[in-house]
């Protein structure tokens, strides 16, 4: 019998404000280079921590492409967007939904091409990591264990 697997839907958002779902999509971006899994992190624009490209969700678009559309505008990164969900993790922004938890699903993002230029490009600073450096480099301890059991054989491409 044929594996047989579920496609995600483009979300439909409701009226009302993209911040009252209180959900975001994150990019797990990843590439391999000299036979070692590198991901991308990027620096968040107030406080400078590292993090991984996030944002809300977008109406028509699947939680992976909207993750995508991020790492795009973020960090520069274009790829392929894969619809499995690696984890979730939760924090707050205090300044954006009254410091109400946020709850972010990570989909990975196949990196084919970085480019040089990109919208946030002077906001923000994007480096490649090991697994093990990426890992240590962020602080929401959830998003540390995603990162660092990160294994794409484990996507089934």
């Amino acid at each position: 019998m044929a594996k047989r697997t579920t496609r995600q839907l483009p979300l439909k958002l409701r009226s009302g404000r993209k911040t009252d779902a209180r959900a975001q999509f994150a990019a797990l971006c990843w590439r391999v280079k000299n036979d070692k899994v590198q991901v991308c992190l990027i620096t968040s624009r107030a406080r400078k921590r590292w993090i991984i490209p996030k944002g809300w969700p977008m109406h028509k678009q699947t939680p992976a492409n909207a993750a995508a559309t991020e790492a795009y505008e973020e960090a520069g990164l274009r790829g392929e967007a894969i619809d499995i969900c690696l984890g979730v993790y939760s924090h707050s922004k205090p300044e954006k939904v009254g410091n109400a938890p946020i709850v972010t699903l990570v989909y990975p993002l196949h990196v084919t091409h970085v480019h040089s230029s990109y919208p946030e490009m002077h906001q923000r600073r994007r480096k490649w990591f090991s697994l093990k450096k990426a890992a240590k480099k962020l602080s929401e301890p959830a998003l540390k264990l995603i990162v660092a059991n990160f294994n794409p054989t484990n996507l089934g491409r």
